[in-house]
C-alpha cells in the first residue's frame, strides 16, 4: 500500500521505498532534516532529497531508477575529438566547495535552484565526513565543469553537475566513469531518467531490482586512496 510519511526531527528510521507514491513518482517522506546520519541512511536505502526553495524537505525513490555501470557511458567520435583538443585537465576532491556551489547557480530558464543553502551545507558536511566527492574539470586554474555525489560503498549517487565550457559537464561524466571502473565500482545512481541520461547511456531499472543491487554493493568497502585529493589523468 503506497503511503506518505511525515518525519519529525529525530533519527527515525525511513519507511521502505515501495511504499513510495505513484503520483508523484517516488515521493516516500516529508520533513526531517538533512543531518548527515539521516542523509547517510537515506541513500544506504535508495531515498534521496529534492525539494525547492521555502519547500518542506521530500525525501524520493522513484520507479524506475536510472542507473549506469562504470565504464558503459555512450562517448561519441565528436565528444572525444572536442575534449582531446580542450586540453583540460582533471582532479578529485580538490574543489568539492566550489562545484556544489557552481552546481547551484540558476540556470537559463529556472525559476531557482534545488541545491539551496541548507543543501549545500549539508553535503559539504558529508564531504568533510569522506562520504561525498567531487570530479573537477579544469582549463588552466580555471574550473570549467564538475560534478559531486556521495559514495556508499561500491555505489556512487550523482547528484549534480554543471559547465561553464560546451561538453565540460560530460568530460566530469567521462573522468567520473573512469575513476569508478579503476577502483571497482559497480554501479552508478543517476536517479531519475531523462533524454540527456539516455543518451549518455544510461539504463531504466525497475526500483526494486535497483535496491536488490544497492543491497548487494553497499557495505563492500573500496580502497583506501579512492578519493584521496587529487590529479587524475583522462585515457581517450
Amino acid at each position: 500500500m503506497n503511503s506518505l510519511s511525515y518525519l519529525n526531527h529525530e533519527l527515525a528510521k525511513f519507511p521502505s521505498p515501495e511504499y513510495a507514491l505513484t503520483d508523484p513518482n517516488g515521493l516516500l517522506a516529508i520533513g526531517g532534516d538533512l543531518h548527515p546520519k539521516r542523509l547517510l541512511s537515506a541513500y544506504y536505502d535508495g531515498i534521496f532529497p529534492w525539494f525547492n526553495e521555502n519547500d518542506p524537505i521530500l525525501w524520493w525513490s522513484p520507479d524506475p531508477r536510472a542507473v549506469f555501470v562504470p565504464g558503459s557511458m555512450k562517448i561519441s567520435r565528436s565528444l572525444k575529438r572536442h575534449v582531446k583538443k580542450s586540453h583540460w585537465h582533471f582532479s578529485v576532491n580538490r574543489a568539492f566547495a566550489q562545484v556544489i556551489e557552481n552546481c547551484a547557480k540558476t540556470r537559463e530558464g529556472q525559476d531557482g535552484t534545488w541545491i539551496t543553502q541548507e543543501i549545500q551545507d549539508a553535503y559539504k558536511a558529508l564531504h568533510i565526513q569522506g562520504k561525498a566527492h567531487s570530479i573537477e574539470v579544469w582549463e588552466n586554474d580555471e574550473l570549467v565543469g564538475g560534478l559531486y555525489g556521495l559514495a556508499i560503498g561500491q555505489v556512487f549517487c550523482g547528484e549534480s553537475m554543471f559547465h561553464h565550457k560546451t561538453n565540460a559537464s560530460k568530460a566530469a561524466m567521462m573522468m567520473l566513469h573512469q575513476h569508478l571502473l579503476t577502483h571497482k565500482f559497480r554501479l552508478i545512481d543517476a536517479q531519475v531518467m531523462n533524454p540527456h541520461l539516455q543518451s549518455l547511456g544510461a539504463k531504466a531499472l525497475k526500483r526494486s531490482d535497483f535496491i536488490n543491487l544497492l543491497k548487494r554493493f553497499r557495505d563492500i568497502e573500496v580502497a583506501s586512496d579512492t578519493w584521496h585529493s587529487a590529479e587524475v589523468y583522462l585515457e581517450l
